[in-house]
């Protein structure tokens, strides 16, 4: 998965040491590399129609669940400062999106659509995280910002529509579902990661959405039996998408600076699209590579487009 980038943590090396933003950037590309291998990861868990594994549901809660259970051995060990009344709306809304919203409508369209189809649909997320910040937060953005954001939602959907014969499928409405609830998500989390260490923020998030994940996952335990490929995929979506994968690319941010580092993220639909083919056997086909780097150049011009907070200042 994408996440949006992060304010520096207090007490960490300050970017301008070379070693700190060597070592950031390093982090950062592990993080990156750990979401690319979301995509094909949860499409090996959750199979094809013509062979399904694991129920999506149960991929969904069951990965935050685990991913809980692991926040509460970290929270504790760390002594973590419990959250205040007045964060719970944003863990809520962060959980919302990152918890429910993004894996679970993530899970139902790889039960119709390649991993493949998935990663250039959802290229598209770090502009609509921006764009949402930009619509939540009231800032400025130029009309340049904005073209590029309607080119690039244009550009996901032809592809959709061109994958499918001429008009869209219900999968494609599944990923951009997931593309608009992560990035509400990420919006909600990074406004607590500006004062929390962000490594707590996903960890609370986690942990109080245990009231519904660890029930959820117990209903939608799976009564058919699974491949240990599936299951594989769903451990490594647990420890390594829900969870430490946002420790790692956190961490880079904070060491290596959030502009610096951040630009890693813009080849990770790139990354899912070559791991599909060794994981899943899938065919890496000219228009997919054509549509997938035509999106990322997309955001990468979005991403330079000035967008101004209400006091003036670019962020």
């Amino acid at each position: 998965m994408t996440i949006t980038s992060q304010a520096p943590q207090p007490g960490t090396t300050p970017t301008g040491d070379s070693a700190a933003q060597r070592r950031g950037l390093w982090l950062g590309a592990l993080g990156v590399l750990i979401f690319a291998m979301t995509l094909p990861m949860t499409r090996l868990a959750v199979g094809g129609i013509d062979a399904p594994q694991l129920p999506p549901l149960f991929v969904t809660a069951g990965r935050a669940a685990g991913a809980g259970v692991l926040s509460l051995l970290w929270l504790w060990l760390t002594h973590a400062p419990r959250p205040q009344r007045h964060h719970l709306v944003r863990l809520l809304a962060s959980a919302l999106g990152t918890v429910v919203g993004f894996p679970l409508f993530l899970s139902l369209a790889l039960r119709e659509v390649p991993a493949m189809h998935a990663a250039v649909v959802t290229g598209i997320l770090p502009l609509a995280t921006a764009a949402m910040a930009a619509v939540a937060l009231r800032q400025r953005a130029s009309i340049g910002f904005w073209v590029c954001a309607v080119a690039g939602c244009a550009l996901v959907l032809a592809f959709a529509a061109w994958e499918g014969a001429g008009s869209l499928s219900r999968a494609d409405g599944w990923l951009l579902l997931a593309v608009l609830s992560a990035s509400a998500g990420y919006v909600a989390g990074a406004s607590l990661s500006a004062t929390w260490k962000a490594e707590h923020v996903i960890c609370w998030v986690l942990v109080l959405s245990m009231p519904l994940t660890v029930p959820v996952a117990w209903l939608a335990w799976p009564v058919q039996p699974a491949s240990a490929a599936a299951w594989g995929g769903f451990a490594y979506v647990t420890v390594f998408s829900m969870w430490l994968g946002f420790f790692a690319w956190y961490r880079g941010l904070a060491l290596g600076g959030t502009l610096r580092v951040s630009q890693v993220q813009l080849v990770q639909p790139f990354l899912a699209l070559l791991l599909a083919v060794p994981v899943l056997g899938e065919p890496l086909s000219g228009r997919t590579l054509a549509f997938s780097l035509v999106v990322m150049a997309v955001v990468v011009v979005g991403k330079r487009m000035p967008v101004q907070p209400v006091n003036g200042k670019q962020s």
